[in-house]
């Protein structure tokens, strides 16, 4: 029954991860045999207004799943879960992509290594260990400041009991994918396909008669790997369109091509490739100025570039070790 799906999905969110998969197949269990007997009892089917009122009694899936976890006391048994996945939030999301950065501009930029280790090494380490000391500890003083007012007003409002099995969202297929994303790729990508082959293929760009762009030789290396690189994508979310779903052939031609586009966008960071700029008006001066600053902060930027690049990879090898297992289950 999908009702009883989805609730147990939402229980299933909260749960230790070694131990969901037991006390799911548990609760299932328990639920499907609960179900069971009333019908037998009453001779006929459950409507999914009857299931619905067992999965009410049940109570709501936080509070099903907090029966499960271990009594924690910092912040209440109710809360702590949602709190704790806060935390993780503001570590995998601000913490390690800040030191990602750091680390990523301490190796590939000269000048800000200088600016940093001028004093010393030792310096260094200590401000970038005070600046994530300082971020953390305010974050998980507000966070907790946050989850403690939360905890006593679940104790006068009781906002968990108001809550309905239908509201719950439905169980997500993470293999299938939606055919609005892939048709917008696929027109993405052709789009991008006319305008970068009229208008890119030569190292001078033209915008208008007011503005010049040129480019270095290594221009066309860059042009043709687009080029190549957008109608590849295109042919791929176009075989998406028609089969909805991630199979692990098509799932190592993604991370090929996020990789492929990756690495040439690393490689236009780093490559200095910008040659000129003349601008309508514009003194030679000022045009050389604004083209070394634009070069600086490309470089400057190249090392967010690669910790984004290697995350795009990432999340491609994530999603074809994922299919691997259901696709081996379901060979004969």
């Amino acid at each position: 029954m999908e009702l009883i799906e989805r609730y147990l999905e939402a229980v299933k969110f909260w749960l230790p991860k070694r131990q969901k998969d037991d006390i799911i197949a548990e609760l299932s269990g328990d639920i499907y045999s609960q179900v069971e007997e009333r019908e037998t009892a009453i001779g006929r089917k459950l409507t999914e207004a009857e299931v619905e009122e067992i999965l009410k009694r049940r109570g709501h899936p936080l509070l099903v799943a907090n029966r499960f976890l271990p009594q924690e006391s910092l912040i209440g048994p109710v809360f702590f879960p949602i709190y704790r996945f806060v935390l993780k939030i503001f570590a995998f999301g601000y913490l390690l992509p800040a030191t990602l950065v750091w680390i990523g501009l301490m190796i590939f930029s000269p000048s800000y290594r200088f600016e940093q280790t001028h004093p010393s090494w030792f310096g260094a380490f200590t401000s970038l260990f005070s600046y994530l000391w300082f971020a953390t500890g305010v974050a998980v003083l507000a966070v907790t400041l946050a989850f403690a007012v939360l905890e006593r007003m679940q104790t006068r409002i009781h906002f968990f009991d108001r809550w309905s099995p239908r509201k719950l969202p439905a169980v997500r297929n993470p293999n299938l994918i939606p055919r609005s994303s892939s048709a917008a790729e696929v027109a993405v990508n052709l789009i991008f396909f006319v305008w970068w082959a009229a208008y890119a293929h030569s190292p001078v760009v033209r915008i208008g008669s007011m503005i010049h762009i040129s480019f270095q030789a290594q221009w066309l290396w860059l042009f043709w790997g687009y080029l190549a690189l957008a109608l590849g994508n295109a042919a791929l979310s176009a075989t998406n369109l028609l089969l909805p779903f991630w199979s692990v052939t098509r799932a190592k031609l993604r991370l090929f091509s996020d990789g492929v586009g990756a690495a040439l966008f690393c490689w236009l960071m780093h490559a200095n490739i910008l040659a000129g700029i003349s601008i309508k008006n514009l003194p030679a001066e000022k045009a050389i100025g604004l083209t070394q600053a634009i070069n600086h902060w490309m470089i400057t930027l190249f090392p967010a570039a690669i910790v984004i690049g290697l995350v795009v990879i990432a999340t491609g090898i994530y999603r074809i070790v994922r299919l691997k297992p259901a696709e081996e289950h379901s060979l004969p």
